[in-house]
């Protein structure tokens, strides 16, 4: 069974982007760099990275002033398309997006509640950009805004 929730490797790949997001006017940002700010290990970090880029979120820079770039700006970046490609649907239970069985099948009682708690998760991630983030505005405060 998948875990439910934002996965390790799913926080690694947010956190990533994020410190790209924070350095997003500085230029290429160095895989050491983000490491060390964001506290994910190397190795995991270039595979992340690798699949980041493979997804269209980087780009990779050769040189010696190369490092990693985000390939669009973080306020057209959020954070539920991020979630979605690294680890799949957004949804509190397996039984709402197809995986799993369920032995209630057409008779859960809490169907209605899993599916009003997916439609929130998918208006925080995707109400909310690494732009977002990086002013401190939460999702919240977007959907009072608008």
């Amino acid at each position: 069974m998948v875990p439910i929730g934002v996965n390790q490797k799913t926080q690694y790949a947010l956190r990533a982007l994020y410190e790209l997001s924070v350095q997003y006017r500085a230029g290429p940002v160095k895989i050491a760099r983000i490491a060390e700010a964001q506290r994910i290990p190397r190795k995991f970090l270039e595979v992340i990275l690798s699949e980041l880029k493979a997804m269209g979120y980087v780009e990779s820079l050769r040189g010696r002033e190369g490092g990693y770039v985000l390939a669009r700006p973080p306020w057209e970046i959020s954070i539920g398309d991020v979630i979605r490609d690294v680890q799949g649907p957004l949804s509190p239970v397996d039984c709402l997006i197809g995986r799993g069985g369920c032995r209630l099948s057409g008779q859960c009682s809490f169907r209605p509640l899993w599916a009003r708690a997916a439609r929130a998760l998918e208006e925080v991630y995707d109400g909310t950009t690494f732009q977002d983030l990086v002013d401190g505005i939460t999702a919240e405060e977007v959907s009072e805004d608008e």
